[in-house]
């Protein structure tokens, strides 16, 4: 029996083997999750997503296991702690923004009652399914993605430009980019349309 295929950028390293087979496009709907992703995705600017999933588990111990009401009380002398932390990627702006970030979820818990309701009332509610063939048709950013962009941005949310947005929604669910012929594809697929 040869083995299930999946989605062409998974590749063979078994970290991003897993991270598609098990999380991504999976809706999250825990806050923490999706701070964790948010950092991720804003680290990831200008590196590959293999170089930040391998940076994964020191993040969660540096950024005290994305709990955002932990990560907004950082000061300065923990941003100078986390610069020096070879283990994440030492980039001041994005681990600035990381703070900030968990500031603005905090405010948007207090107004949404959860970062949750608020992301995904901005995404419509439930996952949007696509039908890519392959890797090369997925677009980097939609109209989606810029509405949710623009709204993250009037919160004071940073590293949330269009393209950021998007990978964001492809890895917390909130739409379905898995290729048609890929094992995940249908197994994401909301119960009704299956």
């Amino acid at each position: 029996m040869s083995p299930p295929v999946s989605c062409e950028w998974a590749g063979t390293d078994a970290s991003m083997i897993a991270y598609h087979d098990v999380e991504w496009g999976v809706p999250v709907h825990d806050d923490s999750r999706l701070f964790e992703f948010l950092v991720l995705e804003g680290a990831q600017a200008g590196l590959s997503w293999q170089t930040i999933l391998n940076k994964r588990e020191a993040y969660r111990e540096a950024f005290a296991g994305f709990d955002p009401a932990k990560v907004a009380r950082f000061d300065a002398r923990k941003v100078e702690r986390l610069l020096g932390n070879a283990a994440i990627v030492r980039n001041r702006l994005k681990i600035e923004s990381a703070i900030g970030n968990a500031r603005a979820v905090r405010e948007v818990q207090r107004e949404h009652g959860s970062l949750d309701a608020f992301l995904w009332s901005c995404a419509g509610g439930g996952p949007k399914v696509n039908r890519w063939r392959s890797a090369s048709q997925v677009p980097a950013r939609t109209a989606e993605s810029d509405a949710l962009s623009k709204a993250l941005g009037a919160r004071g949310f940073r590293f949330v430009g269009s393209t950021i947005c998007y990978a964001f929604m492809q890895a917390v669910g909130m739409v379905n980019d898995h290729s048609t012929s890929c094992f995940r594809y249908r197994q994401l697929l909301p119960r009704k349309s299956r």
